[in-house]
C-alpha cells in the first residue's frame, strides 16, 4: 500500500486579492481520498495589492485550515515562489494550485488515484485529454501549447499532452531532490525535464477541466514566456543542464 497520509498544496501569489478567497474557500471544502489531509503553503510573491492581508484575514477566521503563508520580500517570478513552497512542503506528496481559479481543486482526487493504486510517482493534469469542461479562448495559446508540450516530448522522450499544466502532482522525496532553477515560468519545461531523469520514475497523466481565464480577467502569461519556455526546453531538456 502506498503511503499518502498528506499532500502539501503550493499556492504561487501575485495580486490575487480577488480571487484567493475563492480558491481557499474551494480548499476548505475539499475531500480527499482515503481522509489524507492537506497542507497549504501560500507563497506571497511581493504583491502589491490587498492579497497578503486577505489572507491573513482567512486564516485568522478559519484557523482549523492551518494555513502556512510565506512571503518574499522582493518580486522573484512564479518560480521563484514555487521553489520556496516546495523547499518549505512536508507532505508525502506535493502539488502545485495557481491563485486564481482556472482548476478545480476537486480533480486533486483523479491525480492522486494512480498514485494509491500504486503505479504512479508523478501525474500531471491533463488539459487535452478526457471529455472535462475546457473553456475555449485563444488559438494561438493552444498552438503555443502544442508546439512547446511537442518540444519538450521531443528532448525527453515523454509522451505527455499537456507539458504546461499547472496540476503536477510530485512524489515529495521526489521533487526536493530536483535542483531548480527557473525564476519565472520556465518552471514548467525545466521541472519536466528533470523529473523526467530521475531512475526509474513513473509519470502517469490524467485528464482535468480547464477554466482559464482573458487578460482581462488577470491572466499573466505572455509571448516572451513561451520564448523562455523554448530556451529551457533546449537548455534542460536538450542539453540535459
Amino acid at each position: 500500500m502506498v503511503q499518502f497520509r498528506t499532500l502539501s498544496i503550493v499556492i504561487p501569489v501575485y495580486n490575487e486579492a480577488r480571487t484567493i478567497h475563492q480558491i481557499l474557500d474551494l480548499l476548505r471544502e475539499l475531500r480527499l481520498v482515503n481522509d489524507i489531509t492537506k497542507e497549504i503553503i501560500l507563497v506571497d510573491d511581493c504583491s502589491s495589492d490587498q492579497s497578503v492581508t486577505t489572507i491573513e484575514a482567512y486564516a485568522a477566521k478559519y484557523p482549523e485550515m492551518g494555513l502556512r503563508l510565506l512571503r518574499h520580500q522582493v518580486n522573484k517570478g512564479k518560480g521563484a515562489a514555487l521553489h520556496t513552497g516546495i523547499r518549505e512542503a512536508t507532505g508525502d506528496y506535493v502539488i502545485i494550485q495557481d491563485a486564481d481559479l482556472e482548476y478545480d481543486p476537486e480533480e486533486y482526487n483523479l491525480l492522486i488515484k494512480p498514485v494509491l493504486r500504486g503505479f504512479a510517482d508523478v501525474v500531471y493534469g491533463s488539459r487535452f485529454m478526457g471529455g472535462n469542461p475546457h473553456r475555449i479562448l485563444f488559438f494561438w495559446h493552444s498552438i503555443g501549447n502544442a508546439v512547446l508540450t511537442f518540444l519538450s516530448n521531443a528532448c525527453t522522450d515523454l509522451n505527455l499532452t499537456d507539458m504546461e499544466t499547472c496540476y503536477k502532482l510530485f512524489r515529495r522525496d521526489i521533487v526536493q531532490g530536483l535542483k531548480l532553477e527557473e525564476q519565472r515560468f520556465g518552471f514548467e519545461p525545466e521541472v519536466t525535464a528533470k523529473v523526467a531523469r530521475v531512475p526509474n520514475v513513473r509519470i502517469y497523466e490524467v485528464g482535468i477541466s480547464y477554466y482559464g481565464r482573458t487578460y482581462a480577467e488577470g491572466k499573466k502569461i505572455g509571448w516572451r514566456d513561451g520564448v523562455r519556455a523554448i530556451y529551457c526546453i533546449v537548455k534542460y531538456g536538450l542539453l540535459g543542464a
